[in-house]
């Protein structure tokens, strides 16, 4: 059997069983998502209302979402609605939910990458350098600065951000967004002040793990055997701990991308971000529950894409991962 076979077959097959594994969950998701309305207190479509109830207004809002029919119709509607792309129309707006998440997306998603960017310059140097020099003074400063970035609260960091940059010395904006194709230089400026606030905090926290994966490959064996052997400091680090260390930082960098992925709502706020996160702030607070509902299923499947990916890297980094 030819060797390329050999090895693509175990890989074929973890990523096949982690595909699995999603679908299911998936599904686990829309049904919990479907049930939210049915276990809302009241009635959704009275409250979504409010002062512009008529009995009419009622009568049509519900027939349009589909609360007239019996709740396993409502259910297959559903699914074959997300299966689609249809996820209902906003009860505020009339807008299509789908329309309306997809206009926020790429706020969403610009400000996740270039703020876990942020989080990782912060991160993986820090970590390593506070991990190879253990018990010393710059240990010390590195895991009282990350305590500190963890502690304080991102609002905070927010407006800190705002007084300094923007009203004080004029440099940035302290609000908005401008998409990235339409002019990258102002979709730069808006972006970096929001970035370097969720980039700080979730740094802060990756710098604890990257410390601690370091730390612990480092006493393995057989990084003591290639110091025995006299192999450089640098190549020592880089190829017999920065590689094996990869496993929890891979970890811990996907669960922060998916946390700013699902919306850093205080953040947004403060920034008057459109993203995600302001979005379901904005729905939770007229109670638009068909928005609501499309946000969260939207804001899990992006937890289970970067999951997914994680785990497939895990099998490209790792290689006994796969063939377990």
């Amino acid at each position: 059997m030819p060797a390329g076979r050999m090895l693509g077959n175990p890989t074929l097959r973890f990523v096949g069983r982690r595909l699995l594994s999603t679908a299911v969950v998936l599904l686990g998701v829309i049904v919990v998502v479907f049930l939210m309305i049915q276990l809302v207190p009241g009635d959704p479509v009275r409250i979504a209302l409010g002062t512009r109830y008529t009995p009419e207004a009622y009568a049509a809002l519900r027939e349009a979402s589909g609360l007239d029919q019996p709740v396993w119709e409502q259910f297959f509607t559903y699914l074959s609605g997300v299966l689609t792309g249809d996820l209902g129309v906003s009860f505020r707006t009339g807008q299509p939910v789908t329309v309306a998440l997809l206009e926020r997306l790429p706020a969403t998603v610009s400000l996740a990458a270039v703020g876990i960017f942020i989080a990782l310059i912060i991160a993986i140097p820090a970590g390593l350098w506070s991990a190879l020099r253990e018990g010393r003074v710059s240990d010390a400063i590195i895991r009282v600065g990350s305590q500190f970035g963890v502690s304080v609260p991102d609002f905070w960091m927010g407006l800190l951000l705002i007084s300094l940059f923007a009203a004080t010395l004029g440099w940035l904006p302290s609000s908005g967004y401008v998409p990235l194709l339409s002019d990258p230089w102002e979709w730069g400026r808006h972006v970096l002040l929001p970035a370097v606030t969720v980039g700080v905090v979730a740094g802060a926290i990756m710098t604890r793990y990257v410390r601690a994966a370091v730390l612990e490959v480092s006493a393995m064996a057989y990084v003591r055997t290639a110091r025995s052997k006299g192999l450089p400091p640098a190549t020592v680090t880089l190829r017999h701990i920065g590689r094996n260390a990869l496993i929890p930082v891979l970890t811990i960098t996907g669960i922060q991308l998916a946390t700013i992925l699902g919306g850093v709502i205080v953040v947004e706020v403060v920034f008057a971000w459109p993203g995600l996160g302001r979005l379901v702030y904005n729905a939770v607070a007229v109670r638009d529950y068909p928005l609501i509902q499309g946000a969260i299923l939207l804001i899990a499947i992006m937890f289970l894409a970067v999951n997914l990916i994680v785990d497939i890297l895990y099998a490209v980094i790792d290689p006994r991962i796969r063939l377990s």
